[in-house]
């Protein structure tokens, strides 16, 4: 089993509480996280114990990741937000969270970390699997920043 952390790092033209919105749209993820479906749980998408899962691949060859939110707030005073998501597997288990902060009015920062164990992976090629994982969310957010 092997431990794997990246982050990712990504400048937005886009002020930061349109930013937020748009990452804490679960379902929305599909439209600029490659390859990926989503499923939501209804309620509330940033209440703790909030639910959904994304199918990452090609048809069978999806990768299924259920996570379930920890912790999300959104300081609007400071234009601001931190959101902590468990996931909960059956492959990849550990913790993902992300934050969202103004550069400005009209550009954000937002900064992307995942902790994850990877099952039936060896340790040594732990660095190939962050390096695969930073570079489809660093697609992802480019993605994301075209739509906005």
């Amino acid at each position: 089993m092997a431990q794997v952390h990246f982050d990712v790092r990504h400048e937005f033209e886009t002020p930061s509480e349109q930013v937020w919105g748009e990452l804490v749209d679960w379902e929305g993820h599909a439209a600029w996280i490659p390859m990926t479906r989503m499923e939501v749980e209804p309620g509330e998408p940033t209440a703790p114990g909030a639910r959904f899962t994304a199918y990452t691949g090609l048809g069978p060859l999806a990768l299924e990741d259920r996570m379930e939110v920890v912790d999300c707030e959104w300081d609007e005073a400071a234009a601001s937000g931190s959101c902590t998501v468990a996931k909960l597997g059956p492959v990849l288990r550990g913790r993902a969270w992300f934050t969202v902060s103004p550069k400005d009015d009209s550009q954000s920062v937002v900064d992307w970390n995942e902790d994850v164990t990877v099952p039936y992976t060896p340790q040594f090629l732990a660095p190939v699997v962050a390096r695969f994982g930073a570079f489809g969310f660093k697609m992802g957010m480019r993605r994301l920043a075209k739509q906005l």
